[in-house]
């Protein structure tokens, strides 16, 4: 049944007329437009739907917009843009760290909210956080080395 829901995404108000049971990657991209949240598995297992929920990163692909409402979600597109990228946005270019893309965005998520609530991380710390994220591509060396690097220059430390 299709009712109202209200939720803050990535900082702006916005209304949607769904079922509360629809995924809240369908909402984000179909209804919102916001393609960087990709769909891979749709079983939480590969991360490229993650998004910030409140500050914490939630998979979208099982995320019932009901449990999302009233909430504030931070999609990829929400960090940073090209005119005045986020020191990670900037970091992972830097560091040559995204090869296809597809997985980046909930890449991106992940070390947003590593970066948020650890400023100093360690290498082991910043494979953690993104473990959940799978990248077929082979550029886990270089992504770790990116968030590493964003943490230096959002401390004010040199690259």
């Amino acid at each position: 049944m299709r009712q109202a829901f209200s939720l803050t995404v990535n900082g702006s108000p916005v209304s949607v007329s769904a079922d509360g049971a629809t995924n809240l990657i369908h909402i984000l991209r179909s209804e919102l437009a916001l393609r960087a949240v990709r769909f891979g598995c749709g079983a939480e297992a590969c991360g490229a739907c993650m998004v910030l929920l409140d500050g914490e990163p939630v998979m979208s692909c099982t995320l019932p917009l009901e449990r999302a409402a009233g909430h504030a979600v931070t999609t990829p597109e929400g960090i940073g843009t090209a005119e005045a990228p986020d020191p990670l946005q900037a970091a992972f270019l830097a560091e040559q760290a995204a090869q296809c893309g597809y997985c980046l965005g909930g890449i991106l998520i992940a070390a947003k909210a590593l970066l948020a609530r650890n400023p100093n991380p360690t290498r082991a710390e910043i494979a953690v956080a993104l473990e959940k994220n799978l990248c077929r591509c082979g550029a886990h060396n270089r992504m770790i080395r990116a968030v590493a690097r964003a943490a230096r220059a959002m401390r004010g430390e040199a690259a």
